[in-house]
């Protein structure tokens, strides 16, 4: 897709857990344009509260990055390495299916680089990765108040002792 610029941006939607992780983290990666929270792969019409209810549909981040200054395999590093990949419907203190390891590819383009990414990262594993590779299906917005969360509540608990350490980890393997 190209913004007015004439840019060239992709997207990609990711599950790594806790989307407010998810988006903390890709909101300091250089060629990431732009984050967002939101639901997908269950009932339609989530809400936070039906999603950590059991509706189906995973906490997700959507990524827009720029294809000139960040490749889609880079994304898919740092996804790696920000969250337990092996974790099935787990992260940390985290648990339920809403918090599954998640790449939701766009079109065919993407899913083999995914496929062929994942297959050589899993040579760094000892378990099986556990991210599940699935069609994008319908993208639900999350609510406002989750949006860029770490930013907006930097010295809230969570925020401190959970999404922090996740950004420092990230900065010194980039």
């Amino acid at each position: 897709m190209r913004n007015k610029g004439g840019i060239l941006h992709s997207e990609i939607i990711l599950g790594a857990g806790c989307f407010w992780c998810t988006q903390a983290v890709f909101d300091e990666i250089k060629g990431v344009v732009y984050t967002e929270v939101g639901y997908m792969g269950g009932k339609p019409n989530p809400s936070y509260e039906s999603v950590v209810n059991g509706d189906g549909n995973i906490e997700i981040t959507k990524i827009v990055y720029d294809q000139k200054e960040i490749t889609l395999e880079k994304i898919l590093e740092v996804f790696l390495k920000m969250h337990d990949p092996t974790s099935i419907d787990k992260q940390g203190a985290d648990e339920g299916i809403q918090y599954r390891s998640v790449i939701f590819y766009q079109d065919e383009t993407q899913l083999k680089i995914i496929s062929d990414f994942l297959q050589k990262a899993q040579q760094n594993y000892e378990k099986t990765l556990a991210t599940q590779v699935l069609k994008a299906k319908k993208y639900y917005k999350g609510e406002d108040y989750h949006q860029k969360y770490f930013k907006n509540n930097p010295d809230q608990a969570y925020c401190r002792f959970v999404i922090e350490p996740k950004i420092k980890k990230i900065k010194t393997c980039i």
